[in-house]
């Protein structure tokens, strides 16, 4: 018996040190635009390699079959989003409205997935998770899954961090250098960015209490009438986020200890690039004067360009002496220059890893700006929304990249800029200077994400990793109650010595201008 309980024990003690047992997972991504999935694709496919059995809801579904690794696909918001498919990007509106209008698709999101059929099938069954990982976009209710399956909660976000995730984890960024995601302000902002930047987080963080969170609520409990915790206690409960940037992507910035940056997670960093399918590497090695490449990625269709736009881009595209890769939807395209090569999808990683292409023109998605510095490519940033205007900001700012609005540009704009791009060495030298301070890492973003998911699971949550500030309110967190004590205190003391001071003046001047009546007096005597 005692010999069984050292083994037991030396057992248990090795699996705490080195690894951990096999883990049920769930992982939820909602959101449609696939560059989110393909963020933590490699992530979850090496979760299941690691013997832990993966179960992904996601809006896309899969076609393969890989062991431990079950999709389920709500595809449903696909249909829901057809009536987006044509939205216009450039148009204006009011910061509120547009709050307000992400707040009605963020619900929308919510809802498709909470209402797929196999989705309800896994919470009506008797299905158990260890843990739940949630992309954390702002779909609140959807966190009810980690409650629902009383299991540890992980959070993942493809952008990095913003307010909302500040909040959740209880960090503190301060607004002074660290720009409201959706803003093309960079960390080295003006005084009147920063008083911009104060009045954004403070209309965001109203909108989220008045309008967002409610609605966040009442599908909470549409979904989740049985819930054991309130959706308070469940946003209360991340024990790890994991964050898609990296201080030499962006800007040094504070993170509590649970909040690791994984910045090219996505990106297979032990994998050597493969060659380009024969007629594509034929056109791109046959390229005297080198090649471009222009994606706007997976969210926005070239193909779907205003017919103005696409005629700027075949003008500009046609007056180069370079070949242009151009990703576009559909099999052919009119009035196709000669040193411009279509297609539906190009292998993107292999494509900029190509030593005989020299620019990418890109919309600027965190994805691909970060695929651009891995392989020291510099970029023309053709920025549509979302985050996409600042990544192309921070592109300029260090050095190896210009933008031009997609909307307004000419052709000669364009091709001047691009023209630019190539002729002016020193573009490529700071996409070259990014990719070496980005590749100069101890260890790969996918490595450092897998060793602290196992982290939090050896230690049950890891709940010694939790701030104290997620107790605090905004006032206590901010020192608003103490400072403002104290600032009181004060003003009283100095309201004090004031009266006192004038008191004394007024006494003062009644003895001096009695003892001046005195004096006088005297001397009329």
């Amino acid at each position: 018996m005692e010999l069984f309980r050292l083994g037991f024990l030396i057992a248990l003690l090795y699996q705490l040190t080195f690894g951990v047992q096999s883990a049920k997972i769930l992982a939820v991504f909602p959101f449609p635009g696939k560059s989110q999935y393909i963020f933590a694709e490699q992530y979850l496919k090496e979760l299941a390699k690691r013997d832990h059995n993966v179960t992904v809801i996601n809006t896309f579904g899969s076609n393969q079959t890989e062991p431990n690794l079950n999709v389920i696909g709500a595809t449903k918001i696909h249909e829901l989003m057809a009536a987006y498919s044509s939205a216009d990007y450039n148009q204006q509106a009011r910061q509120w409205t547009v709050l307000t209008m992400t707040t009605a698709f963020l619900n929308m999101l919510t809802s498709s997935v909470l209402e797929d059929e196999k989705v309800k099938q896994l919470l009506e069954g008797a299905e158990t998770f260890d843990l739940v990982l949630l992309e954390t976009v702002q779909t609140e209710a959807l966190f009810g899954l980690a409650q629902h399956f009383k299991a540890i909660t992980i959070g993942i976000s493809s952008y990095g961090t913003d307010r909302h995730i500040d909040e959740l984890m209880g960090n503190i960024s301060p607004l002074s250098y660290n720009p409201m995601l959706l803003s093309s302000r960079t960390e080295h902002m003006s005084y009147e960015q920063r008083l911009w930047n104060i009045w954004d987080a403070s209309l965001g963080w109203l909108h989220k209490r008045l309008v967002h969170m409610p609605s966040q609520q009442q599908l909470y409990k549409q979904y989740f009438p049985q819930a054991s915790r309130t959706l308070e206690q469940v946003l209360d409960n991340f024990s790890l986020m994991l964050l898609g940037q990296h201080f030499t992507l962006s800007y040094p910035r504070p993170y509590l200890p649970n909040m690791i940056e994984v910045g090219g997670l996505h990106l297979q960093h032990s994998r050597e690039p493969q060659p380009l399918p024969v007629e594509l590497a034929k056109f791109v090695a046959d390229a005297q004067d080198g090649v471009i490449y222009f994606s706007m990625g997976s969210n926005i269709k070239s193909a779907d360009l205003p017919v103005a736009t696409r005629q700027v881009l075949l003008q500009a595209f046609g007056s180069l002496k370079q070949r242009v890769l151009w990703k576009f939807e559909q099999e052919q395209l009119e009035d196709q220059p000669k040193n411009v090569l279509i297609s539906k999808w190009f292998p993107q990683p292999d494509v900029l890893a190509h030593p005989n292409v020299k620019l990418f023109i890109t919309h600027g998605g965190l994805l691909s700006t970060i695929e651009s510095i891995y392989f020291g490519k510099p970029v023309l940033g053709l920025p549509a929304f979302y985050d996409q205007h600042l990544n192309v900001e921070r592109a300029k700012q260090a050095g190896f990249g210009l933008a031009l609005d997609l909307w307004t540009m000419t052709a000669a704009q364009l091709h001047d800029q691009v023209v630019e791009l190539l002729s002016n060495a020193s573009y490529t030298q700071a996409a070259q200077l990014k990719s070496k301070l980005f590749r100069d890492q101890k260890d790969t973003p996918l490595e450092r994400a897998i060793w602290w998911t196992e982290y939090v699971l050896r230690h049950n949550g890891a709940q010694h990793l939790r701030s104290a500030s997620r107790d605090l309110s905004l006032a206590q967190l901010h020192g608003l109650d103490t400072w403002g004590l104290l600032c009181g205190v004060t003003s009283i003391i100095v309201l004090v010595l004031l009266f006192v001071l004038s008191a004394l003046l007024r006494i003062l001047r009644y003895i001096l201008c009695k003892r001046c009546k005195i004096d006088a007096k005297q001397k009329t005597q």
